[in-house]
Protein backbone atom coordinates (compact mmCIF):
# COMPACT_ATOMS: atom_id res chain seq x y z
CA UNK A 1 0.00 0.00 0.00
CA UNK A 2 2.98 2.17 0.53
CA UNK A 3 2.78 3.28 -2.96
CA UNK A 4 -0.63 4.62 -3.44
CA UNK A 5 -1.86 8.11 -3.32
CA UNK A 6 -1.93 9.13 0.46
CA UNK A 7 -3.83 12.48 -0.30
CA UNK A 8 -6.80 13.49 -1.97
CA UNK A 9 -5.30 15.36 -4.78
CA UNK A 10 -2.71 12.77 -5.26
CA UNK A 11 -5.89 10.41 -5.85
CA UNK A 12 -7.45 12.59 -8.47
CA UNK A 13 -3.79 12.77 -10.49
CA UNK A 14 -3.66 9.35 -10.46
CA UNK A 15 -6.63 8.88 -12.11
CA UNK A 16 -8.09 6.24 -9.67
CA UNK A 17 -12.63 6.33 -10.54
CA UNK A 18 -14.89 4.98 -7.79
CA UNK A 19 -17.46 2.56 -8.88
CA UNK A 20 -19.91 0.99 -6.41
CA UNK A 21 -19.71 -2.30 -4.13
CA UNK A 22 -22.07 -4.56 -6.26
CA UNK A 23 -20.55 -2.87 -10.04
CA UNK A 24 -17.21 -4.25 -8.52
CA UNK A 25 -17.88 -7.59 -7.28
CA UNK A 26 -19.87 -8.12 -10.86
CA UNK A 27 -16.76 -6.86 -12.71
CA UNK A 28 -14.08 -9.16 -11.04
CA UNK A 29 -17.02 -12.12 -11.14
CA UNK A 30 -17.06 -11.59 -14.61
CA UNK A 31 -13.02 -11.46 -14.96
CA UNK A 32 -13.11 -14.99 -13.21
CA UNK A 33 -15.60 -16.48 -15.28
CA UNK A 34 -13.88 -15.35 -18.46
CA UNK A 35 -10.78 -16.85 -16.88
CA UNK A 36 -12.22 -20.46 -16.07
CA UNK A 37 -12.00 -19.70 -12.45
CA UNK A 38 -14.23 -20.96 -9.32
CA UNK A 39 -16.58 -18.35 -7.91
CA UNK A 40 -15.46 -19.66 -4.70
CA UNK A 41 -12.51 -21.66 -3.64
CA UNK A 42 -12.50 -24.93 -1.69
CA UNK A 43 -16.46 -25.12 -2.87
CA UNK A 44 -17.68 -28.88 -3.51
CA UNK A 45 -21.04 -30.03 -5.36
CA UNK A 46 -22.49 -27.19 -5.60
CA UNK A 47 -20.58 -26.43 -9.23
CA UNK A 48 -24.12 -27.13 -11.00
CA UNK A 49 -26.99 -25.63 -8.65
CA UNK A 50 -25.59 -23.18 -6.07
CA UNK A 51 -22.99 -21.60 -7.84
CA UNK A 52 -24.99 -20.68 -11.15
CA UNK A 53 -27.64 -19.07 -8.96
CA UNK A 54 -25.25 -17.34 -7.07
CA UNK A 55 -23.32 -16.45 -9.89
CA UNK A 56 -26.82 -14.65 -11.52
CA UNK A 57 -27.56 -13.40 -8.51
CA UNK A 58 -24.42 -11.05 -8.10
CA UNK A 59 -24.57 -10.41 -12.06
CA UNK A 60 -27.75 -8.81 -11.43
CA UNK A 61 -26.53 -6.93 -8.57
CA UNK A 62 -28.66 -8.24 -6.30
CA UNK A 63 -29.05 -8.89 -2.60
CA UNK A 64 -28.74 -12.02 -1.29
CA UNK A 65 -30.84 -14.53 0.73
CA UNK A 66 -28.90 -18.19 1.28
CA UNK A 67 -31.71 -20.58 2.15
CA UNK A 68 -30.58 -24.00 3.11
CA UNK A 69 -29.92 -26.40 6.59
CA UNK A 70 -27.24 -25.78 9.14
CA UNK A 71 -23.83 -27.31 7.70
CA UNK A 72 -24.65 -26.96 4.10
CA UNK A 73 -21.76 -24.19 3.44
CA UNK A 74 -23.68 -20.86 3.54
CA UNK A 75 -21.06 -19.28 5.61
CA UNK A 76 -18.09 -20.39 3.67
CA UNK A 77 -19.49 -19.33 0.94
CA UNK A 78 -20.29 -15.71 1.82
CA UNK A 79 -16.72 -15.58 3.15
CA UNK A 80 -15.60 -16.57 -0.30
CA UNK A 81 -17.32 -13.36 -1.89
CA UNK A 82 -14.72 -11.02 -0.56
CA UNK A 83 -12.35 -12.93 -3.14
CA UNK A 84 -14.44 -10.77 -5.25
CA UNK A 85 -13.63 -7.31 -3.61
CA UNK A 86 -10.65 -5.14 -5.64
CA UNK A 87 -7.08 -5.55 -4.05
CA UNK A 88 -7.52 -2.01 -2.63
CA UNK A 89 -10.05 0.79 -2.55
CA UNK A 90 -9.05 4.79 -0.77
CA UNK A 91 -11.27 6.12 1.66
CA UNK A 92 -11.22 9.35 3.49
CA UNK A 93 -8.46 8.59 6.30
CA UNK A 94 -10.81 10.06 9.74
CA UNK A 95 -14.32 8.77 8.53
CA UNK A 96 -15.87 5.46 10.45
CA UNK A 97 -18.32 5.41 7.33
CA UNK A 98 -15.07 4.46 4.95
CA UNK A 99 -16.29 7.59 2.86
CA UNK A 100 -15.92 7.22 -0.64
CA UNK A 101 -13.06 10.90 -1.37
CA UNK A 102 -15.10 11.53 -4.52
CA UNK A 103 -18.34 12.07 -2.50
CA UNK A 104 -18.60 11.08 1.25
CA UNK A 105 -21.75 10.35 2.56
CA UNK A 106 -20.98 11.41 6.46
CA UNK A 107 -20.74 14.65 8.24
CA UNK A 108 -17.31 13.84 9.25
CA UNK A 109 -16.27 13.18 5.55
CA UNK A 110 -17.63 16.72 4.48
CA UNK A 111 -16.01 18.17 7.52
CA UNK A 112 -12.40 17.15 6.18
CA UNK A 113 -12.87 17.56 2.89
CA UNK A 114 -14.16 21.25 3.55
CA UNK A 115 -11.11 21.63 5.75
CA UNK A 116 -8.26 20.31 4.55
CA UNK A 117 -9.56 20.34 -0.03
CA UNK A 118 -6.72 18.26 -1.86
CA UNK A 119 -4.36 17.76 1.46
CA UNK A 120 -7.29 15.41 2.91
CA UNK A 121 -5.40 11.99 3.86
CA UNK A 122 -6.51 8.80 2.32
CA UNK A 123 -6.64 5.59 3.64
CA UNK A 124 -6.33 2.35 1.67
CA UNK A 125 -8.80 -0.42 2.19
CA UNK A 126 -8.25 -4.28 1.86
CA UNK A 127 -10.57 -6.88 1.24
CA UNK A 128 -10.49 -8.16 4.59
CA UNK A 129 -11.28 -4.55 6.30
CA UNK A 130 -14.79 -3.96 3.63
CA UNK A 131 -16.18 -7.38 5.10
CA UNK A 132 -18.40 -7.93 8.55
CA UNK A 133 -20.58 -10.74 9.26
CA UNK A 134 -22.82 -10.91 12.19
CA UNK A 135 -25.31 -13.67 13.82
CA UNK A 136 -27.91 -12.41 14.49
CA UNK A 137 -29.54 -13.54 18.18
CA UNK A 138 -32.53 -12.24 20.10
CA UNK A 139 -30.86 -9.66 22.04
CA UNK A 140 -29.03 -7.57 19.40
CA UNK A 141 -30.43 -4.51 19.01
CA UNK A 142 -30.69 -1.34 16.35
CA UNK A 143 -27.43 0.24 18.18
CA UNK A 144 -25.45 -2.87 17.43
CA UNK A 145 -26.17 -2.70 13.74
CA UNK A 146 -27.43 0.70 12.91
CA UNK A 147 -26.11 2.81 15.38
CA UNK A 148 -27.05 5.21 18.06
CA UNK A 149 -26.05 8.07 19.72
CA UNK A 150 -22.87 8.24 21.51
CA UNK A 151 -23.12 9.45 25.35
CA UNK A 152 -19.74 10.56 25.16
CA UNK A 153 -19.26 12.67 22.11
CA UNK A 154 -22.51 14.57 23.81
CA UNK A 155 -20.61 15.12 26.80
CA UNK A 156 -17.31 16.28 25.00
CA UNK A 157 -20.17 19.25 24.46
CA UNK A 158 -21.53 18.21 20.75
CA UNK A 159 -25.29 19.45 20.35
CA UNK A 160 -27.71 16.08 20.44
CA UNK A 161 -28.89 17.70 16.81
CA UNK A 162 -25.31 17.32 15.48
CA UNK A 163 -24.75 14.30 13.10
CA UNK A 164 -21.47 13.85 14.47
CA UNK A 165 -22.50 12.31 18.26
CA UNK A 166 -23.86 9.53 16.26
CA UNK A 167 -21.94 6.24 17.25
CA UNK A 168 -22.21 3.88 13.93
CA UNK A 169 -23.30 0.08 13.88
CA UNK A 170 -21.57 -2.61 12.26
CA UNK A 171 -24.08 -1.60 8.53
CA UNK A 172 -22.60 2.19 8.35
CA UNK A 173 -19.40 0.67 9.45
CA UNK A 174 -19.16 -1.64 6.31
CA UNK A 175 -19.93 0.94 3.61
CA UNK A 176 -18.71 0.34 0.82
CA UNK A 177 -17.99 -3.60 1.64
CA UNK A 178 -20.02 -6.68 2.04
CA UNK A 179 -22.03 -7.48 5.24
CA UNK A 180 -23.36 -10.71 6.16
CA UNK A 181 -26.02 -11.35 8.70
CA UNK A 182 -26.26 -15.36 9.44
CA UNK A 183 -29.18 -16.73 10.65
CA UNK A 184 -31.80 -13.39 9.49
CA UNK A 185 -35.03 -14.86 11.16
CA UNK A 186 -33.40 -15.08 15.09
CA UNK A 187 -33.74 -11.22 14.52
CA UNK A 188 -36.64 -9.63 16.17
CA UNK A 189 -39.42 -7.97 13.85
CA UNK A 190 -38.45 -4.82 15.19
CA UNK A 191 -34.98 -5.41 14.29
CA UNK A 192 -35.84 -6.60 10.49
CA UNK A 193 -37.46 -3.34 10.28
CA UNK A 194 -34.58 -1.62 11.28
CA UNK A 195 -32.56 -3.14 7.92
CA UNK A 196 -35.44 -2.48 5.69
CA UNK A 197 -33.89 1.21 4.51
CA UNK A 198 -30.76 -0.31 4.13
CA UNK A 199 -32.10 -2.50 1.15
CA UNK A 200 -34.22 -0.45 -0.41
CA UNK A 201 -33.50 3.25 -0.05
CA UNK A 202 -29.87 2.73 0.78
CA UNK A 203 -29.81 5.08 3.70
CA UNK A 204 -30.30 4.24 7.85
CA UNK A 205 -32.23 6.70 10.02
CA UNK A 206 -31.43 7.09 13.87
CA UNK A 207 -33.10 7.81 16.46
CA UNK A 208 -35.30 10.77 14.56
CA UNK A 209 -32.36 12.22 13.24
CA UNK A 210 -32.63 14.38 9.85
CA UNK A 211 -29.86 12.12 8.75
CA UNK A 212 -29.31 10.56 5.11
CA UNK A 213 -26.49 8.57 5.54
CA UNK A 214 -26.12 6.85 1.50
CA UNK A 215 -24.97 3.72 2.46
CA UNK A 216 -23.25 1.36 -0.87
CA UNK A 217 -23.28 -1.93 0.08
CA UNK A 218 -24.10 -5.55 -0.71
CA UNK A 219 -26.17 -7.03 2.12
CA UNK A 220 -26.24 -11.25 1.85
CA UNK A 221 -28.09 -13.24 4.44
CA UNK A 222 -27.83 -16.68 5.56
CA UNK A 223 -31.83 -18.71 6.79
CA UNK A 224 -32.83 -21.93 7.44
CA UNK A 225 -36.07 -22.75 4.97
CA UNK A 226 -39.28 -21.58 7.23
CA UNK A 227 -40.53 -25.35 7.40
CA UNK A 228 -37.46 -25.74 9.69
CA UNK A 229 -37.23 -23.20 12.09
CA UNK A 230 -39.61 -22.01 14.70
CA UNK A 231 -37.34 -19.48 15.96
CA UNK A 232 -38.17 -17.08 13.81
CA UNK A 233 -39.67 -15.43 10.45
CA UNK A 234 -38.47 -13.09 7.67
CA UNK A 235 -40.85 -9.96 7.74
CA UNK A 236 -42.46 -9.76 4.59
CA UNK A 237 -41.27 -6.82 3.41
CA UNK A 238 -37.62 -7.17 4.28
CA UNK A 239 -38.21 -10.47 2.56
CA UNK A 240 -39.42 -8.58 -0.52
CA UNK A 241 -36.28 -6.24 -0.69
CA UNK A 242 -33.78 -9.38 -1.08
CA UNK A 243 -33.54 -9.67 -5.08
CA UNK A 244 -32.12 -13.18 -5.38
CA UNK A 245 -32.99 -16.24 -2.98
CA UNK A 246 -30.12 -19.11 -3.63
CA UNK A 247 -30.84 -22.62 -2.09
CA UNK A 248 -28.25 -24.71 -1.08
CA UNK A 249 -28.08 -28.63 -0.05
CA UNK A 250 -26.47 -31.09 0.89
CA UNK A 251 -24.08 -33.24 -1.00
CA UNK A 252 -25.46 -35.05 -3.51
CA UNK A 253 -23.34 -37.73 -3.69
CA UNK A 254 -21.28 -40.09 -1.26
CA UNK A 255 -18.04 -38.73 -3.43
CA UNK A 256 -18.80 -34.94 -2.85
CA UNK A 257 -18.83 -35.50 0.86
CA UNK A 258 -16.00 -37.34 0.99
CA UNK A 259 -14.13 -34.86 -0.86
CA UNK A 260 -15.68 -32.32 1.70
CA UNK A 261 -14.35 -34.60 5.11
CA UNK A 262 -11.17 -34.67 3.59
CA UNK A 263 -10.56 -31.32 3.34
CA UNK A 264 -12.21 -30.25 6.68
CA UNK A 265 -10.57 -32.63 8.79
CA UNK A 266 -8.60 -31.03 11.88
CA UNK A 267 -5.52 -32.62 11.60
CA UNK A 268 -3.89 -34.36 14.73
CA UNK A 269 -0.42 -33.50 15.46
CA UNK A 270 2.48 -33.65 13.25
CA UNK A 271 4.76 -36.38 15.13
CA UNK A 272 1.84 -38.80 14.44
CA UNK A 273 1.17 -40.58 11.70
CA UNK A 274 -1.97 -41.62 10.31
CA UNK A 275 -4.11 -43.12 7.37
CA UNK A 276 -7.90 -43.02 7.28
CA UNK A 277 -8.69 -44.87 4.40
CA UNK A 278 -10.83 -44.37 2.02
CA UNK A 279 -12.93 -47.75 2.84
CA UNK A 280 -13.84 -45.97 6.13
CA UNK A 281 -14.61 -42.93 4.83
CA UNK A 282 -17.74 -44.08 3.25
CA UNK A 283 -18.55 -46.32 6.18
CA UNK A 284 -18.50 -42.22 7.82
CA UNK A 285 -20.44 -40.50 4.62
CA UNK A 286 -23.17 -43.85 4.83
CA UNK A 287 -23.70 -43.25 8.19
CA UNK A 288 -24.40 -39.69 7.77
CA UNK A 289 -26.68 -40.51 4.56
CA UNK A 290 -28.98 -43.21 6.83
CA UNK A 291 -29.06 -40.47 9.67
CA UNK A 292 -30.57 -38.03 6.70
CA UNK A 293 -33.04 -40.60 5.74
CA UNK A 294 -33.94 -42.10 9.05
CA UNK A 295 -37.33 -42.02 9.94
CA UNK A 296 -36.26 -41.92 13.94
CA UNK A 297 -34.88 -38.38 13.11
CA UNK A 298 -35.89 -35.05 13.54
CA UNK A 299 -34.95 -33.45 9.89
CA UNK A 300 -36.32 -30.15 10.53
CA UNK A 301 -32.93 -28.62 11.45
CA UNK A 302 -31.06 -31.47 9.19
CA UNK A 303 -27.70 -33.68 9.59
CA UNK A 304 -24.92 -30.94 9.11
CA UNK A 305 -21.83 -32.21 7.02
CA UNK A 306 -20.03 -31.17 10.22
CA UNK A 307 -21.42 -34.33 11.34
CA UNK A 308 -19.48 -36.35 8.92
CA UNK A 309 -16.62 -34.46 9.30
CA UNK A 310 -16.49 -34.98 13.22
CA UNK A 311 -17.16 -38.44 13.17
CA UNK A 312 -14.03 -39.05 10.73
CA UNK A 313 -12.00 -36.92 13.31
CA UNK A 314 -13.47 -39.18 16.06
CA UNK A 315 -12.10 -42.78 14.16
CA UNK A 316 -9.05 -41.28 13.89
CA UNK A 317 -8.59 -40.40 17.41
CA UNK A 318 -9.34 -43.49 17.75
CA UNK A 319 -7.08 -45.46 16.26
CA UNK A 320 -4.34 -43.05 17.55
CA UNK A 321 -5.59 -43.55 21.20
CA UNK A 322 -4.54 -47.77 20.23
CA UNK A 323 -1.70 -46.71 18.46
CA UNK A 324 -0.08 -44.55 21.63
CA UNK A 325 -0.89 -47.57 23.56
CA UNK A 326 0.59 -50.16 21.45
CA UNK A 327 3.09 -48.48 19.44
CA UNK A 328 1.74 -49.25 16.02
CA UNK A 329 2.34 -47.43 13.12
CA UNK A 330 0.62 -45.74 10.87
CA UNK A 331 -2.80 -45.15 13.20
CA UNK A 332 -5.35 -47.01 10.79
CA UNK A 333 -9.39 -46.75 12.12
CA UNK A 334 -10.81 -49.68 11.93
CA UNK A 335 -14.72 -51.42 12.67
CA UNK A 336 -13.35 -51.98 16.11
CA UNK A 337 -13.37 -48.15 16.53
CA UNK A 338 -16.99 -47.30 15.23
CA UNK A 339 -18.50 -47.77 18.16
CA UNK A 340 -16.73 -44.32 19.60
CA UNK A 341 -19.02 -43.03 16.83
CA UNK A 342 -22.40 -44.03 18.79
CA UNK A 343 -20.90 -41.52 22.35
CA UNK A 344 -19.57 -39.00 19.83
CA UNK A 345 -23.00 -38.69 17.90
CA UNK A 346 -25.28 -38.88 20.70
CA UNK A 347 -25.76 -35.09 20.90
CA UNK A 348 -25.82 -34.26 17.43
CA UNK A 349 -28.81 -35.51 16.40
CA UNK A 350 -32.27 -34.71 16.93
CA UNK A 351 -34.45 -37.90 17.35
CA UNK A 352 -38.05 -37.76 16.99
CA UNK A 353 -39.53 -37.50 20.53
CA UNK A 354 -41.27 -41.23 20.74
CA UNK A 355 -37.67 -42.77 20.49
CA UNK A 356 -36.49 -41.43 23.48
CA UNK A 357 -34.03 -43.86 25.80
CA UNK A 358 -33.89 -45.72 22.40
CA UNK A 359 -30.64 -43.54 20.93
CA UNK A 360 -27.93 -45.44 21.78
CA UNK A 361 -30.05 -48.61 20.08
CA UNK A 362 -30.81 -46.61 16.96
CA UNK A 363 -27.17 -45.21 16.49
CA UNK A 364 -25.45 -48.74 16.84
CA UNK A 365 -27.79 -49.96 14.16
CA UNK A 366 -26.98 -47.58 11.73
CA UNK A 367 -23.71 -47.71 12.26
CA UNK A 368 -24.18 -51.14 11.23
CA UNK A 369 -26.34 -50.34 8.20
CA UNK A 370 -23.63 -47.81 7.23
CA UNK A 371 -20.62 -50.70 6.85
CA UNK A 372 -23.49 -52.87 5.31
CA UNK A 373 -24.17 -50.59 2.63
CA UNK A 374 -20.25 -50.26 2.24
CA UNK A 375 -19.85 -54.02 2.33
CA UNK A 376 -22.27 -54.44 -0.67
CA UNK A 377 -21.09 -51.67 -2.42
CA UNK A 378 -17.30 -52.46 -2.20
CA UNK A 379 -17.71 -56.22 -2.49
CA UNK A 380 -20.85 -57.71 -3.29
CA UNK A 381 -19.43 -59.69 -5.94
CA UNK A 382 -16.33 -60.78 -4.48
CA UNK A 383 -15.90 -64.07 -3.76
CA UNK A 384 -15.57 -65.02 -0.22
CA UNK A 385 -15.92 -68.92 0.02
CA UNK A 386 -12.24 -68.76 0.97
CA UNK A 387 -12.66 -66.55 4.08
CA UNK A 388 -15.65 -68.62 4.86
CA UNK A 389 -14.08 -71.59 4.89
CA UNK A 390 -10.95 -70.66 6.79
CA UNK A 391 -13.46 -69.69 9.70
CA UNK A 392 -15.73 -72.87 8.99
CA UNK A 393 -12.02 -74.75 9.81
CA UNK A 394 -11.83 -73.13 12.95
CA UNK A 395 -10.37 -69.48 12.42
CA UNK A 396 -10.90 -67.72 15.28
CA UNK A 397 -10.12 -63.96 15.55
CA UNK A 398 -10.60 -61.10 18.84
CA UNK A 399 -10.38 -57.53 17.90
CA UNK A 400 -11.28 -54.54 19.71
CA UNK A 401 -10.18 -50.80 19.53
CA UNK A 402 -7.44 -51.34 21.88
CA UNK A 403 -5.88 -54.76 20.24
CA UNK A 404 -3.14 -54.44 18.43
CA UNK A 405 -3.44 -54.84 14.45
CA UNK A 406 -0.92 -57.51 14.32
CA UNK A 407 -2.47 -59.50 16.83
CA UNK A 408 -5.52 -59.39 14.31
CA UNK A 409 -3.64 -60.62 11.21
CA UNK A 410 -1.56 -62.95 13.57
CA UNK A 411 -5.41 -64.58 14.52
CA UNK A 412 -6.33 -64.40 11.02
CA UNK A 413 -3.76 -66.43 9.84
CA UNK A 414 -3.25 -66.96 5.87
CA UNK A 415 -6.86 -65.85 4.72
CA UNK A 416 -7.15 -66.65 1.13
CA UNK A 417 -7.45 -64.60 -1.72
CA UNK A 418 -6.37 -61.43 1.17
CA UNK A 419 -4.74 -59.21 -1.50
CA UNK A 420 -7.55 -59.60 -4.07
CA UNK A 421 -9.80 -58.44 -0.71
CA UNK A 422 -7.36 -55.77 0.15
CA UNK A 423 -7.02 -54.42 -3.40
CA UNK A 424 -11.14 -54.08 -3.93
CA UNK A 425 -10.94 -52.01 -0.77
CA UNK A 426 -7.93 -49.77 -1.83
CA UNK A 427 -6.05 -51.22 1.45
CA UNK A 428 -2.36 -51.39 1.27
CA UNK A 429 -0.47 -54.96 2.30
CA UNK A 430 2.47 -53.63 3.48
CA UNK A 431 1.29 -52.01 7.14
CA UNK A 432 -0.35 -54.77 9.29
CA UNK A 433 -2.65 -51.52 10.60
CA UNK A 434 -4.09 -51.73 6.86
CA UNK A 435 -4.65 -55.54 6.55
CA UNK A 436 -6.38 -55.32 10.16
CA UNK A 437 -8.80 -52.64 8.88
CA UNK A 438 -9.31 -54.93 5.68
CA UNK A 439 -9.62 -58.03 7.76
CA UNK A 440 -11.79 -56.41 10.16
CA UNK A 441 -14.06 -55.01 7.80
CA UNK A 442 -14.89 -57.94 5.68
CA UNK A 443 -16.00 -59.74 8.46
CA UNK A 444 -18.08 -57.49 9.84
CA UNK A 445 -19.83 -57.86 6.70
CA UNK A 446 -20.16 -61.44 6.56
CA UNK A 447 -21.45 -60.90 10.05
CA UNK A 448 -23.81 -58.27 8.89
CA UNK A 449 -25.09 -60.80 6.14
CA UNK A 450 -25.60 -63.46 8.60
CA UNK A 451 -22.71 -65.85 7.21
CA UNK A 452 -20.14 -64.93 10.42
CA UNK A 453 -20.52 -64.91 14.81
CA UNK A 454 -19.65 -61.63 15.82
CA UNK A 455 -19.46 -62.41 19.94
CA UNK A 456 -18.86 -59.90 22.29
CA UNK A 457 -16.01 -61.11 25.36
CA UNK A 458 -15.74 -60.02 29.20
CA UNK A 459 -13.11 -57.38 27.92
CA UNK A 460 -15.58 -55.66 25.69
CA UNK A 461 -14.08 -56.87 22.59
CA UNK A 462 -15.60 -58.96 20.28
CA UNK A 463 -14.61 -62.41 18.96
CA UNK A 464 -15.44 -63.29 15.16
CA UNK A 465 -16.10 -66.86 14.75
CA UNK A 466 -17.40 -69.78 11.92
Amino acid sequence: MSDRPTTLGDLRASGWEPRTVKAEVRSNLIDRIRAGRPLVDGIVGYEDTVVPALERAILAGHDIILLGERGQGKTRLIRGLVGLLDEAIPAIDGTETNDDPYAPSSAAGRRILAEQGDDAPIRWLAPEDRFSEKLATPDIAVADLIGDLDPIKVAEGRYLTDEETIHHGLVPRTNRGIVSINELPDLPPRIQVALLNVLEERDVQIRGHLVRLELDLLLVATANPEDYTNRGRIITPLKDRFGSEVRTHYPRTAEHEITIVGQELTPPPADVVWDLPQVMREVVVALTERARTSSHVNHRSGVSVRFSIANAETLIASAIRRALRTGESPAVPRVADLPSLVQSSMGRLEFEVFEEGREEELLRRMVSEAVLDVFRDRLGTADLSGVLAAFDAGVEVETGDLVPSEQVVADAGDVPDLADLLRRLDLAEESPAHVACGLEFVMEGLHLTRRLNKDATLSGGTVYAG
